[in-house]
C-alpha cells in the first residue's frame, strides 16, 4: 500500500506504522536555494548590520551660537559634550518646574506664561542668563504669533 493508504488505514485502526522505505520516500535530500539578502524581507536577513539610531543633541545649535558670538573660537569634543549635558540638565529642570506649576494651577496645558515663570524660577540665581532667556523667549513668541 502507498503512504496515503497507510495513513487512511491508520485513522480507521488508530495506529500509524511506517517502514524505513516509507520514510525515505517522504523526506527530500535537496539543499535549500540560497537567496541574496536584498531579496529577503528585513526580518529574514541575517548578518546584515542595522543602522545606528541617531542620538539627539544640541551640538549643532551650540556651535552656531558660539560662531555667531565668537567666529574665531572653536570648541573641543569634551567641551561640547559638557555643554550638551548642561543644556539637557537645564531643559529638564525647566520642564519639571513647568510641570509642577501646571499642577499647582490645576490646568492641563502649558502656557507661555507658565514656561516664563518656570524659567525665571530655575534661573533665579543667574541674573544675566535669566534676563537673556526671558527676553529671547518673548521675542520668539511675538515672532511666532505674528505669523
Amino acid at each position: 500500500p502507498t503512504l496515503k493508504a497507510k495513513q487512511l488505514t491508520s485513522t480507521v485502526t488508530g495506529r500509524l506504522s511506517f517502514t524505513k522505505s516509507d520514510m525515505a520516500k517522504t523526506t527530500t535530500t535537496e539543499k535549500p536555494v540560497k537567496v541574496s539578502g536584498a531579496a529577503l524581507p528585513k526580518k529574514a536577513r541575517k548578518g546584515k548590520k542595522k543602522k545606528a539610531r541617531r542620538t539627539e543633541s544640541y551640538n549643532s545649535y551650540i556651535y552656531r551660537v558660539l560662531k555667531s558670538i565668537h567666529p574665531d573660537i572653536g570648541i573641543s569634543k569634551s567641551a561640547m559634550s559638557t555643554m550638551n549635558s548642561f543644556v539637557n540638565d537645564i531643559f529638564e529642570r525647566i520642564a519639571d518646574e513647568a510641570k509642577s506649576l501646571r499642577k499647582q494651577k490645576g490646568i492641563k496645558t502649558l502656557t507661555p506664561y507658565t514656561m516664563q515663570c518656570a524659567t525665571t524660577l530655575v534661573l533665579a540665581k543667574s541674573g544675566e542668563l535669566k534676563d537673556h532667556s526671558v527676553s529671547e523667549a518673548t521675542k520668539a513668541l511675538t515672532k511666532f504669533t505674528e505669523n
